[in-house]
């Protein structure tokens, strides 16, 4: 099986996301320069594994990383109902700046869930930083904690989008670039 087979059109290439990923994590370095205390990378299992771990990589400060998981969606590319937290933390966040890092941001829901959820731990700002950002699926608007910033990699159409991460059916995450599945694959 060839997974390139079952792309319909590349939106990002391997070199396009490498230069936004080091473009995003010298803004997250200019930002938390200098801190009291080492922000605490948060990575959403299991889709922003691979954005995470490319941008901790070009981040040149100190830094915690730690993950969470939520589920919201079963196999396929329907939200199941209400976010819920399946894998809570191991670190202690009370006081310290968050930074959430996200695969995508579509209807916001599970975002909302987990910006809550960081700010019940005591989290003294919540961040989040997210390789793609589809804002024309929003149904919830969601706000930061303390002085909390939105870090945008790219802002995505409204298609379903594989590869770095992104999976259908946990499938095509190993693929180097973003792309458009072929509709016939999902629908």
């Amino acid at each position: 099986m060839a997974l390139d087979d079952d792309i319909e059109r590349v939106l990002w290439t391997e070199q396009d996301i490498s230069k936004r990923v080091s473009e995003l994590a010298s803004q997250i370095t200019d930002d938390f320069t200098p801190s009291s205390s080492p922000p605490v990378l948060v990575g959403v299992a299991t889709g922003a594994f691979l954005f995470l771990a490319d941008l901790v990589k070009h981040i040149k400060l100190p830094i915690f990383v730690d993950f969470i998981r939520v589920e919201s969606y079963g196999s396929g590319t329907q939200s199941n109902g209400a976010p819920k937290i399946s894998f809570d933390l191991k670190l202690d966040i009370q006081g310290k700046h968050v930074i959430l890092v996200e695969d995508i941001v579509d209807t916001g829901r599970t975002l909302s869930c987990l910006i809550a959820h960081l700010e019940s731990k005591g989290a003294s700002s919540v961040s989040v930083c997210s390789f793609l950002d589809k804002p024309a699926r929003r149904k919830v608007q969601f706000e930061l904690v303390g002085k909390g910033k939105f870090y945008r990699g790219f802002e995505c159409p409204d298609y379903f989008v594989v590869g770095y991460g992104f999976d259908l059916a946990e499938l095509y995450r190993n693929l180097p670039y973003v792309g458009v599945l072929k509709p016939e694959l999902y629908l």
